[in-house]
């Protein structure tokens, strides 16, 4: 029987090999990936939900933009009980403009999260879907979840109605690619000094390369294993298997889900349906420039991703996921667990080192340590590298113009940037037991440039 000492001395290292194999997975997936066909975006009836709460400095914008790029399509923007004017302002715009729609929440039942802001609005289409004249077919019917600052690639709907996409009727759902908007921005911190500004671009880029390229290889690859996970920006699913869902889910989107973009995902799949990524297409949105709005955002990732162990039973006595679709799926849910083990692990051997350190003298600890430096270094490089080596790609991808000695630095600076994880996963073990699982939103940067208006804050 292996002892406890052996167990924790191999922990790591089979946590460093599944994350390697991850990885190698992801980079062949995103290097190797076949184009995208364009499709014809006329054969679907087209519908954005934009989700707004306290959203008056962009909403306007976000649907103006919209409307101009995509004629033929409908936006509902659903004003979950904002403080501020964004229900006005597209009251103003839905009086001029019969494809603008507003669906108006009001408290108790509004501010209970995302989903049910969505749930809300799907209920909406289908009260207009009925009363239109000739009740279009509901298999021509697409939805597009955009949030209230996204900004949607021109060609996206040509792109998603392709074979690769949408033009596959067994295809439910497509995620596109998610870029920074204000990854170029010289100042996303106006009135600071250079350090943090510096600093807050520098978190902007980290967060651009983390989705243009790690996560997109990250979704590449689950199009192979049969479980690509849908986004809360740039998520397009037919109307039908939204039907699907709520007819066994009552809903199609959970309500009170931290994830609920995932997890319409995880249930899409599992009602029948594939779900699909498509890189050559994508949509914007604005990097965060406070670390203190970044870890609040990446803690409620990592909360949803602990709520969603509860599919794993179905997951993995399903049909329609394969053995590759069941590990992958696995090893995403359980990662705010591997990183929580991580952090009880390092200090656990720390406090092994500290009493062993006091019995036999601490420079007889140290010179074991050092003894073991070519494994260190070993360690060191494998666990770094995959991380640097994103650098290159990003630039051929994303920043051309950019040194190849810049893109290895950036390719640092994720290995460390990275690490925010394990904050992350340990603040969402503590709301867990606090029992605090609201849904809270993440202020836009442009918020700032109000004066004196309420601004909707995190948690």
């Amino acid at each position: 029987m292996p002892t406890t000492h052996t167990l924790l001395l191999c922990f790591p290292f089979f946590l460093l090999l599944c994350f390697l194999l991850y990885w190698a997975g992801a980079r062949y997936s995103y290097l190797r990936r076949p184009a995208a066909e364009s499709g014809d975006a006329a054969a679907f009836d087209w519908h954005f939900f934009v989700p707004c709460r306290d959203e008056e400095p962009v909403v306007g914008t976000t649907v103006a933009r919209l409307r101009a790029g995509f004629p033929r399509a409908h936006v509902w923007v659903i004003d979950d009980d904002s403080d501020d004017r964004t229900g006005a302002i597209v009251e103003e715009l839905a009086a001029e403009d019969g494809r603008v729609h507003l669906v108006r929440r009001r408290r108790p039942d509004a501010r209970k999260g995302k989903g049910a802001a969505l749930n809300a609005a799907y209920d909406a289409l289908n009260r207009f879907l009925a009363d239109t004249p000739d009740d279009p077919a509901r298999d021509r019917v697409v939805v597009c979840v955009i949030d209230a600052d996204g900004q949607l690639d021109p060609a996206a709907l040509t792109r998603v109605s392709g074979p690769s996409g949408l033009g596959d009727p067994e295809i439910g759902g497509v995620q596109v690619s998610v870029r920074m908007r204000n990854v170029e921005e010289r100042t996303p911190m106006p009135g600071r000094g250079r350090a943090r500004n510096a600093a807050a671009r520098l978190l902007v880029r980290m967060q651009d390369m983390e989705f243009s390229v790690s996560n997109a290889g990250m979704q590449l690859l689950r199009t192979r294993t049969g479980s690509v996970g849908l986004g809360g920006n740039g998520q397009f699913t037919r109307l039908t298997a939204l039907d699907r869902i709520a007819q066994a889910e009552r809903r199609p989107w959970q309500q009170g889900a931290l994830l609920e973009d995932y997890e319409l995902g995880l249930h899409m799949i599992l009602g029948g349906y594939r779900v699909t990524h498509i890189a050559e297409t994508w949509v914007s949105q604005e990097g965060l420039p406070l670390a203190r709005r970044h870890l609040t955002q990446r803690t409620r990732w990592a909360q949803g991703n602990l709520q969603c162990v509860r599919y794993a039973p179905r997951i993995v006595s399903s049909r329609h996921y394969g053995g590759r679709g069941v590990l992958e799926t696995l090893y995403t849910f359980f990662q705010p667990v591997a990183h929580l083990a991580t952090l009880v692990l390092t200090g656990v051997m720390l406090a092994f080192l500290g009493l062993a350190a006091a019995d036999e003298g601490a420079g007889t600890v140290l010179g074991r340590v050092l003894a073991l430096w070519p494994l260190l270094i070993a360690l060191t490089a494998v666990s770094v590298l995959p991380f640097v080596l994103w650098g290159p790609v990003y630039r051929r991808d994303r920043a051309p113009g950019r040194s190849l000695l810049v893109s290895l630095v950036w390719g640092l600076a994720l290995w460390l940037y990275a690490y925010h994880l394990f904050p992350a996963s340990a603040r969402a073990f503590v709301r867990m037991l606090r029992g605090r699982n609201g849904w809270a939103k993440t202020r836009r940067n442009a918020e700032r440039t109000l004066t004196g208006g309420p601004v909707a804050v995190e948690s």
